[in-house]
């Protein structure tokens, strides 16, 4: 038998900072079944009244903004500034999900084609029922808001799991909705270790599962979920590269480079790992980024590893790195438990660790390219593909870097934008995982379309699915598919 409760942590200090059941199978399995009988209620809505609430939902996370970023604080180490601003972010997304939810979903004539002259036809897009979202640590609002919400919005329910190391926030995602919503358990929170999302992810009253963590993790997950045929949108994490071409202004790409990697202690899916320069601005570029490198304070411009046994990791890629190339900043000396140092190692090898796996850590690896293209093929070799980064003062060049990078998204002149961009997907390919949410795609994902087609009237001479059908009817039937589609294009 497990424990009946567990604690979340200070990261940076080990004071608990709140204590949270360890819910079981049981208690998931309840939960599932309210949120099975509180989905039938929140799809009957309809789009307006769903609005309406999670509009609402949006004013009082906004209300409670200080409080929430101080708890983020305290269970992920991360400074109040940058709790601050994932909140903030998340009010946007909850914001747009609720405005775009009936234009995006909501039903709407198509066209039938000269075939189905005598056809209407309608598509809409209906809720699923109870969606499981099973959330990280690292941005603990800001990425499961952004299953949630479109969930929400597209007309389920939601079971929400957050991660062991930030189950208080999660909880508090849920008590704030219920101040908007009261008369039904739309949005619950389920606390507790791997067993609770297992046990969340295989209940087969689950019609989707979200689920933001490792490559490992997500195959186990969606092995649970094989089970019923649920399916899942999974983001896993990526290892994004930073292309710096050779107009580019070195200043603002330093800049951007070094907040890319260091923030949140490197602690970010779409966060900068490899960096790629054009020869002609490599120095300049170098001298930049050295400059400013020293400035940054771990423990004050961004907090601890959250995660305890990542420490390992970040130190065996850092160890590797600083044998095999050359050492700008810091090095094995930089990881201090909790905390790591910012860490930059040039010309290190490409089927090295540090530059193959993913570091989650205050840690880049830099190397020189002949060119662009060069910079875009090293890019690209790698297993994973979420995020990435173009900088260019020329415009075309850098659009077409940018379509061309294996990554689901990738932002030009600045860094991580796109996830301040409602309207975008967000999501990868490869081990960056499939799925999208945000935008009308992540809206979309929680929703089913619903095809209609209606006889308006009946074809004379022309009805085909019936066994009275002779053969002048298929005669004429020939000679129109013919006229519509018979002429070569040249």
């Amino acid at each position: 038998m497990g424990t009946l409760t567990f604690d979340s942590l200070d990261p940076a200090t080990g004071a608990v900072v709140g204590s949270h059941p360890n819910q079981g199978p049981d208690a998931v399995h309840e939960a599932v079944g309210r949120a099975d009988e509180a989905a039938a209620w929140w799809a009957g809505l309809g789009h307006e009244e769903r609005r309406r609430r999670l509009l609402d939902y949006k004013a009082v996370v906004t209300q409670h903004l200080r409080e929430l970023a101080t708890l983020v604080h305290q269970e992920t180490g991360k400074p109040v500034g940058d709790a601050t601003l994932e909140i903030v972010l998340a009010i946007t997304h909850i914001d747009w999900a609720a405005r775009n939810a009936r234009k995006v979903l909501g039903r709407r004539r198509v066209a039938t084609g000269m075939i189905g002259l005598n056809l209407a036809a309608t598509l809409e897009y209906l809720p699923l029922g109870v969606v499981a979202v099973i959330g990280p640590w690292n941005y603990p609002v800001f990425t499961p808001m952004g299953s949630i919400a479109y969930a929400l919005a597209a007309g389920n329910a939601v079971v929400f799991k957050p991660s062991e190391l930030t189950p208080g926030v999660g909880v508090r995602l849920a008590e704030f909705f219920a101040e908007s919503v009261p008369e039904h358990p739309v949005f619950q929170t389920v606390t507790g270790l791997g067993e609770t999302g297992a046990a969340l992810a295989g209940d087969p009253r689950v019609r989707k599962v979200a689920f933001t963590g490792s490559t490992a993790t997500a195959k186990r997950v969606m092995a649970a979920c094989a089970e019923n045929l649920t399916p899942i949108v999974a983001e896993c994490g990526g290892k994004d590269a930073f292309i710096v071409d050779a107009d580019a202004d070195v200043a603002r790409a330093a800049d951007a480079c070094l907040w890319g990697a260091m923030s949140n202690a490197g602690q970010t899916c779409v966060g900068v790992e490899r960096v790629y320069v054009v020869d002609a601005v490599y120095e300049s570029f170098m001298r930049e980024l050295s400059g400013r490198v020293a400035k940054v304070r771990a423990g004050e411009d961004y907090g601890p590893i959250t995660m305890p046994g990542q420490v390992d990791i970040i130190k065996r890629h850092i160890d590797d790195a600083a044998k095999s190339g050359k050492v700008v900043a810091g090095g094995p000396a930089s990881v201090r438990a909790p905390y790591v140092d910012p860490v930059i190692v040039e010309d290190v090898p490409e089927d090295s660790p540090a530059v193959r796996e993913e570091t989650f850590g205050p840690t880049i690896t830099v190397r020189r390219t002949r060119d662009a293209h060069e910079a875009l093929q090293l890019a690209n070799a790698s297993a994973y593909g979420l995020g990435g980064t173009v900088f260019s003062k020329n415009v075309r060049r850098a659009m077409e870097l940018a379509r061309m990078m294996r990554s689901g998204m990738t932002a030009i002149n600045s860094v991580i934008s796109f996830a301040g961009v409602p309207a975008l997907p967000f999501g990868g390919v490869g081990d960056s995982g499939f799925g999208r949410i945000h935008g009308a795609d992540g809206l979309r994902e929680f929703a089913r379309p619903k095809a209609i087609s209606r006889q308006r009237f009946a074809m004379p001479g022309m009805n085909l699915t019936s066994f009275a059908r002779g053969p002048a009817e298929l005669d004429r039937l020939i000679r129109l598919v013919a006229f519509l589609h018979g002429r070569r294009k040249r």
